[in-house]
């Protein structure tokens, strides 16, 4: 599924990061959602690729990735420690300055890794999501119903591991139905890779602990980088399905202003896993977003020569 691209990793603190490289140009790496691995990519990554050098990993916890044991407070699973995985990975590579895209889960540690290594993070795209301590500030019934699986994974003392594995495939199903709008569907082929990936010994416990972390350590950060008034400062492109909860729920780009100094965004026709329903779109979108980057270096190295 990704013709042309390359195995590579890093490792950090004992935790491995599984990724792939493919393309020539600038870097850009792309950071998977729940319950899926690097493979939702697959539609997108090749299209990047013909102008891009793209890298996409599996985040820990998750596909072929370290799955550490989750410690009490959860932090090695706060989207800091993920985040600061992903950085180690795109170091290790030769890469200081690169742009960074997730989807759900992805596009939180996206989040947290512009904030925590602003000079290596050139751009942001975030797909289907707003801020994490904002929808946690702003519960009510639609949020509930919708993203039920948010209060139900960060329930500890083992209950929702346990009911997990007490039937996975069921429950990495549920995850998909109904998250649908008509286009294209999520390729068996990827499919399968999220469950052999959910299956593996400790990805319930890494995701779930995830889910956890979020709940918890992660809206502690979030708050004092609040309460400091640090926001991102590179420039951010939201996307979202216009179907979905957050498409129909939040004015998705005003939302981002008050967490990012420059925002752009747009809709595309679709629900939440809009990058496999809508990849052509999706595609476009980010190459137009950016090819503002080659275009602001090329303008710099003119400055530089006059």
């Amino acid at each position: 599924m990704f013709e042309g691209f390359a195995s590579v990793g890093s490792e950090r603190e004992g935790v491995t990061i599984r990724a792939w490289k493919g393309g020539a140009g600038t870097p850009v790496l792309l950071l998977h959602g729940y319950p899926q691995t690097h493979h939702m990519w697959h539609r997108v990554a090749p299209a990047l690729a013909e102008r891009h050098t793209v890298i996409v990993a599996d985040l820990r916890g998750y596909g072929d990735s370290g799955k550490p044991a989750p410690v009490e407070d959860r932090s090695n699973y706060s989207k800091r420690e993920m985040a600061a995985d992903q950085h180690r990975l795109m170091a290790s590579l030769g890469f200081d300055r690169y742009a960074v895209v997730g989807h759900d889960r992805g596009a939180r540690v996206a989040h947290r890794l512009g904030l925590d290594q602003p000079e290596a993070v050139s751009r942001i795209a975030v797909l289907d999501i707003v801020p994490t301590l904002h929808m946690f500030d702003n519960v009510d019934r639609a949020m509930a119903s919708s993203y039920f699986h948010w209060f139900f994974l960060s329930q500890r003392g083992g209950m929702p591991e346990s009911l997990q594995r007490a039937d996975p495939q069921t429950w990495l199903r549920s995850r998909f139905t109904g998250r649908h709008a008509g286009g294209e569907a999520i390729a068996e082929a990827a499919y399968a890779e999220y469950e052999r990936c959910f299956l593996q010994p400790g990805a319930i416990e890494g995701s779930t602990a995830d889910y956890q972390a979020a709940a918890s350590i992660d809206l502690d950060h979030d708050r004092a980088d609040r309460d400091r008034g640090r926001t991102l400062d590179m420039p951010l492109l939201a996307l979202w399905g216009s179907a979905g909860y957050v498409g129909t729920n939040f004015d998705v780009v005003d939302v981002w202003r008050e967490y990012a100094d420059s925002v752009t965004g747009a809709a595309i026709e679709s629900d939440h896993y809009l990058a496999e329903e809508a990849p052509g779109k999706v595609a476009a979108r980010l190459l137009d977003f950016l090819a503002e980057e080659d275009l602001e270096s090329v303008d710099a190295d003119d400055g530089a020569l006059g």
